[in-house]
């Protein structure tokens, strides 16, 4: 029996603009601890694991306690200040209404975010996946994506390509974060869009020459 398409989705900055939110969590750390941290520099590398950016400001020792209350802080300081991107509702609506069979899409979220808060900013914008999954990043994306069956896994970061490869998932990246789009290419990925805007009709494309090759 033929599965589902199902297609992974990365978060920040691929389904949602979390910027000002991370930014004014940062703040707000910042605030708390009396450490100084350059926000706008963080919001510029958006995509690896917190305790990437937590070391830069914190030592090795006060990294997963300085971790732990930023995510504290996330739900009061980043929820609401952030955006869907542009198509995101549009890409997650085009994946549900594409059929297998008589089995409906499935779009499914996998994010490096710590899951609790990846599910309230889907919840606050109204952008209903089928799956949430957070804490990985990069190669352990596949992870994921191979347990629900993603044929395609579409990210912002040349993480989010290198977790598609190791997935054997089709890596389609949107050049709307910190990686362009020659980034991405050199990366490896199979398909560049300039956003999700560009999506709904790729995998229009996509689904079709599925069908002319089953035929």
């Amino acid at each position: 029996m033929a599965h589902p398409l199902t297609v992974g989705f990365d978060l920040d900055m691929t389904l949602i603009d979390s910027r000002p939110g991370i930014k004014a969590t940062y703040q707000a750390l910042a605030a708390r601890t009396g450490t100084y941290i350059d926000a706008d520099a963080a919001i510029s590398r958006i995509g690896p694991p917190l305790e990437e950016e937590i070391r830069r400001w914190f030592p090795a020792e006060r990294v997963a306690e300085m971790s732990d209350v930023y995510r504290a802080l996330y739900p009061e300081h980043a929820i609401t200040g952030t955006l869907a991107m542009p198509g995101a509702r549009e890409a997650i609506a085009a994946v549900q209404a594409a059929a297998t069979g008589a089995e409906a899409g499935r779009a499914i979220v996998v994010t490096a975010k710590f899951e609790p808060n990846a599910k309230l900013h889907l919840s606050h914008l109204g952008i209903d996946a089928d799956a949430v999954i957070g804490s990985l990043w990069a190669e352990a994306k596949a992870e994921a994506l191979r347990e629900h069956k993603a044929a395609i896994y579409v990210g912002d970061h040349t993480g989010d390509v290198r977790g598609a490869r190791a997935a054997g998932a089709l890596s389609v990246a949107v050049a709307t974060g910190p990686c362009d789009a020659e980034e991405l290419r050199a990366a490896g990925a199979d398909v560049v869009l300039g956003d999700l805007t560009e999506f709904p009709a790729w995998l229009d494309g996509y689904g079709a020459g599925l069908a002319d090759a089953s035929a």
